[in-house]
């Protein structure tokens, strides 16, 4: 029995308990633009309305998000977990939003896409602004999730098409290279490696506790595969699901992470983290677009497509 129904009061509604969208996506945009400021111009909000939003759903939840100093914002501890549960609230109403739009004009056009976590908050949403300008009737529904996740449901027929990273082909499916992405090694500027005027042996790398990505992601497997000649990679000291959870603990400090150049881009230019060489290293992968063996896209996952290709070459099978 909760504590309402002991008080012979009706519990409040999910709507009273859970925040807005409006709140999810700004703690969403401070979580991946490091400052509340920027956040609120990237939403078109005033600067005081967006710390008013953010207090409000720190006092609904009765934690603390959000550190705020002159150097920027950073999620607390308890900040970087509710940014997870927000990412998929806001992805199910994006999802929703897509069906519920499409189903008010009665169209039949649609395009499901999914996407690897780095090409879903850094590339694809570029492309599908270009994409509703050309198909303003398509209904687009994104699901993001590590390129093991993605594969499979693009092979499964529940994506039309989607989008890996990694240094291999899954197998099943015809793909094409539609760029290519760099992976750094990043660490707070208290971290020693910040301070090292030599690049950084592969062995230490191996051996050193690093913020990981889960298996199955792209980023994962990459390093892996770079450091098989010096060991492999040792136990991780922190294992997360997603870049921006990742990409947080680095710059509270917590060890070394390897991410992608895209991801870590903002931090790295306000030296919120310093970028480590590591000598004779390759951590360069290809991002491609994977689709049904056999399958050649066609309509929005096509038009999609042409708008990710820049010259790249294509293949089938398993490469």
């Amino acid at each position: 029995m909760s504590e309402y129904e002991a008080a012979g009061d009706p519990e409040p509604s999910l709507a009273r308990r859970v925040p807005d969208l409006a709140a999810l996506e700004l703690l969403l945009a401070v979580a991946r633009l490091g400052s509340l400021g920027r956040a609120a111009k990237a939403l078109g909000v005033s600067q005081p309305a967006a710390s008013a939003r953010l207090r409000s759903m720190e006092r609904q939840l009765g934690v603390a998000l959000v550190h705020r100093s002159p150097a920027g914002s950073r999620l607390t501890e308890a900040g970087g977990v509710v940014t997870e549960w927000a990412r998929r609230v806001v992805e199910a109403a994006e999802a929703f939003d897509a069906g519920a739009g499409a189903l008010r004009a009665r169209r039949d056009s649609r395009l499901r896409v999914a996407a690897s976590l780095t090409v879903a908050e850094y590339l694809l949403p570029g492309w599908l602004v270009a994409l509703r300008a050309a198909r303003p009737e398509t209904a687009v529904s994104l699901q993001a999730g590590n390129s093991v996740a993605v594969a499979s449901q693009v092979r499964s027929g529940a994506a039309d098409l989607g989008f890996v990273e990694g240094s291999g082909v899954p197998s099943g499916l015809d793909w094409a290279v539609i760029g290519h992405d760099r992976l750094l090694v990043v660490v707070a500027p208290s971290h020693p490696w910040a301070r090292r005027r030599r690049g950084l042996p592969p062995g230490e790398l191996a051996g050193a506790a690093l913020v990981l990505r889960e298996q199955g992601s792209g980023t994962r497997q990459v390093l892996d595969e770079a450091l098989g000649p010096y060991g492999g990679l040792g136990t991780p000291l922190l294992e997360l699901a997603s870049t921006t959870a990742v990409k947080s603990a680095a710059v509270t400090g917590a060890g070394p992470a390897v991410l992608s150049e895209l991801a870590v881009a903002d931090e790295v230019a306000t030296r919120r983290l310093v970028s480590v060489e590591v000598a004779d290293l390759p951590l360069t992968r290809a991002l491609r677009a994977v689709w049904p063996r056999g399958q050649r896209p066609t309509g929005p996952a096509r038009d999609l497509l042409s708008l990710t290709r820049r010259g790249e070459r294509a293949g089938t099978g398993e490469g």
